[in-house]
């Protein structure tokens, strides 16, 4: 008997697309490739059962609970949004008023609601991604 081949994170994120059944599919594959173009040091995987991403180049040494190395998770709800989380947004210098949430600890969000939204806010979600990446306390 064949043994089966274990997913790369890419595959396991190209899986979820396939098996996924949503009304903002669209919006949410819009999300992830703009996220990748941001950088090519960008990678995705499916963390919390959700396409997450994060900085896949070197970095200090640090606590893993301070999740440091993850940059964005995304979370879909019911049929009428998308919900982006950065565990550690607050370190995001952010001027356009995408980034938001109301958290006591670390985290941001953004929202999305229409893949007419991703596309009209674009430039300002690859920004943020830059951003965080910019404050990457790289070894």
């Amino acid at each position: 008997m064949a043994k089966s081949q274990k997913l790369s994170p890419q595959q396991e994120v190209d899986a979820f697309f396939i098996q996924l059944n949503h009304p903002l599919k669209d919006a949410l594959q819009l999300i992830r490739k703009l996220i990748l173009e941001a950088d090519p040091e960008v990678a995705e995987h499916i963390k919390w059962n959700s396409p997450s991403f994060y900085y896949s180049g070197e970095m200090k040494a640090f606590d893993p609970k301070e999740y440091k190395r993850d940059i964005v998770v995304s979370n879909l709800h019911k049929n009428d949004s998308i919900l982006l989380i950065f565990p550690t947004g607050n370190v995001i210098d952010e001027g356009s008023g995408l980034l938001g949430g109301n958290f006591k600890d670390t985290r941001k969000s953004i929202t999305f609601s229409s893949i007419d939204e991703v596309q009209n806010r674009s430039e300002d979600l690859q920004n943020i991604i830059r951003n965080w990446l910019s404050k990457v306390e790289k070894d």
